[in-house]
C-alpha cells in the first residue's frame, strides 16, 4: 500500500487496474478491498465469565471491479485469453485517481487469480447502462509503493 501527499484527499473519480503487466483500464467501482482475522473462541472449564479469543488465519475478500462497457472491455478479454486456459497467480495494482488523474492511493495485491467476469445484460427494451464486473481473488496486500 502506498500513501499520497497529505494535500490529496480520498475522494476519487475512478480506479485504474493493472494485472500481470496488463493495463485493464479504468473502473468506476471497487468493492471488497479488505481482510478479516478468523477468531476461534475457546471456553475454559471453571472460568464461566471469560471466553478466550484466539486469532487464526487472515482471510482476504474477493475484489469486484465494475465499469460501463467501453473500449477498455477488450483489455480484459485479452488478459483472460493470454492465460491460454491455464490460470496462474500473479500481482495486481488498483490505483485510485482523483479528478486531476493524479494517483491518490494504490494497493498491490499478491496471488491474484480471476474468479469471474460478468458482462452486461442486454435488452432492447431497457435503457440501463451496460456494465461489466471483474472479480479477483488474492492472497493479500503487498507493502510499498507501485
Amino acid at each position: 500500500m502506498s500513501i499520497a501527499e497529505p494535500a490529496d484527499t480520498a475522494v476519487s473519480v475512478y480506479f485504474e487496474v493493472r494485472v500481470d503487466g496488463h493495463e485493464l483500464g479504468a473502473f468506476t467501482a471497487c468493492d471488497g478491498l479488505g481482510c478479516e482475522v478468523v477468531i476461534e473462541q475457546r471456553e475454559e472449564g471453571g472460568l464461566n465469565s471469560f471466553v478466550h479469543q484466539l486469532p487464526g488465519r487472515i482471510k482476504y475478500t474477493n475484489v469486484k471491479l465494475t465499469r460501463p462497457v467501453n473500449a477498455d472491455t477488450v483489455k480484459i478479454a485479452r488478459w483472460l485469453s493470454s492465460m491460454n486456459g491455464t490460470v496462474r497467480r500473479t500481482q495486481a495494482q488498483i490505483i485510485v485517481k482523483n479528478h486531476d488523474a493524479k494517483p491518490v492511493f494504490s494497493w498491490t495485491l499478491s496471488g491474484v487469480v480471476p474468479v469471474r467476469w460478468t458482462g452486461p445484460s442486454l435488452a432492447v427494451d431497457s435503457a440501463k447502462v451496460a456494465t461489466e464486473t471483474l472479480e479477483l481473488a488474492h492472497h493479500g496486500f503487498l507493502d510499498g509503493t507501485s
